[in-house]
């Protein structure tokens, strides 16, 4: 009768724990939210191929994770931070939603990953690129994937100061991104010896950048630098080719060029332009492969954001199989513990403070006669390793960092 009862309560202890592993995955399924931008200035380089990168990744996982199903869900923030939070709080509080990616915009970006910390879930940004976000603003919930403002300033910053273009003008958008990137490139210029001769701010989806390139010209600065993106970007860089700015002898920076960018506007126009980027399609087999599989989907190749996300959504999923729950805490404790190796970064590591590190490039734009192709637009002129690029760990203010 002992050996039957203790065989019927080994029998029950089994079980408990087999209904406890199966609960590991939080309503048995596991809710991927994709906020980006669908319609406006960003969507080009974030927007439905944001989604797209994150399906594919779903899709190549096997469309499952520890036998239960992965869903994509996806929304339109419109660039405005109380649209953008109030979805995030629908999809948490409502939808089930473990893990929201992508977040251009770091107006946005910011007080999403705020909300993401207060409800314990997942926040993984590609697209928004305020250094703040693992600064000051930092959240062990969240962790900034691709790019951000200080690699973006650091890696241009340092290499046209070095080539004795030295006194810098900003034409900066007038919201968080747009100042941070400002403030981390002119710490760069400064620091390696430059000068900052002025600054102008344009409002976030500006048409006409007339008057202020015109101030940019006036100051005779060697460099203007363009501390915008998206659709900010290429108006400003094709109305700045109106004026005849470069022909004057003034170097353009774009310090955040995404590759459809300079496709919009074409290697005639864009030629000698310098950009750091995180990815680009052509760099070898891996990135070629996938990048040809993306541009049959989307109709483009992929922007780093784009890319960084099949990269965070597949090491995400690799978190919960090793692991067997969705449980945000341990998830991100299982994804800071496992490096990223794949066609987007090799080595690459999640700090405490939330930042993947990994190398980052600065590329110059091809002249027409160099290029094979429409997408064959840049040249790599360096490598820049991740930890050099990126923000040392001690000097972004994050109140994780313990000294």
């Amino acid at each position: 009768m002992k050996s039957i009862a203790a065989a019927v309560a080994a029998g029950l202890a089994v079980a408990l724990s087999c209904g406890a592993a199966q609960a590991q995955i939080s309503d048995d399924v596991v809710k991927i939210g994709v906020l980006t931008d669908m319609s406006s200035l960003y969507a080009d380089a974030t927007g439905k191929g944001s989604l797209a990168a994150v399906k594919m990744a779903v899709e190549d996982y096997g469309g499952k994770v520890k036998g239960k199903p992965v869903e994509v869900v996806a929304a339109d923030h419109q660039n405005k931070p109380d649209v953008g939070v109030s979805i995030a709080r629908n999809w948490y509080d409502n939808e089930k939603v473990d893990a929201i990616l992508d977040v251009p915009t770091s107006s946005v970006a910011l007080p999403v990953s705020a909300l993401t910390r207060e409800k314990n879930k997942i926040n993984i940004n590609s697209g928004g690129g305020s250094s703040d976000i693992t600064g000051i603003a930092c959240s062990p919930n969240t962790v900034h994937w691709t790019y951000d403002t200080y690699a973006l300033s650091n890696v241009a910053g340092k290499a046209m100061v070095k080539r004795g273009e030295d006194t810098w003008f900003f034409v900066t958008a007038d919201y968080a991104f747009g100042m941070a990137l400002e403030r981390d490139a002119a710490n760069v210029v400064k620091e390696s010896g430059g000068k900052v001769l002025g600054d102008v701010r344009a409002p976030l989806n500006s048409s006409d950048f007339s008057s202020f390139l015109l101030q940019a010209q006036a100051s005779k600065a060697k460099v203007i630098a363009l501390a915008n993106a998206g659709g900010d970007t290429t108006n400003a860089l094709k109305q700045a080719a109106e004026f005849g700015i470069t022909q004057g002898g003034q170097k353009m920076i774009a310090l955040l060029m995404e590759i459809t960018d300079t496709h919009a506007l074409g290697a005639k126009a864009t030629q000698g332009l310098i950009v750091t980027d995180a990815f680009y399609w052509d760099m070898n087999d891996e990135t070629r492969a996938f990048s040809n599989r993306f541009n049959k989907i989307v109709g483009h190749m992929p922007t780093m954001i784009q890319a960084g996300l099949y990269s965070a959504t597949m090491h995400y999923l690799k978190a919960i199989e090793a692991i067997g729950t969705d449980e945000a805490p341990k998830v991100m404790a299982q994804m800071r513990a496992t490096p990223i190796n794949d066609f987007f970064a090799k080595n690459g590591k999640i700090r405490i403070d939330g930042r993947m590190v990994h190398d980052m490039y600065l590329f110059e734009v091809k002249k027409p006669s160099e290029s094979k192709n429409e997408w064959d637009l840049y040249k790599l002129i360096a490598t820049v390793p991740g930890d050099e690029a990126f923000r040392p760990l001690d000097k972004g203010g994050c109140p994780l960092v313990t000294h």
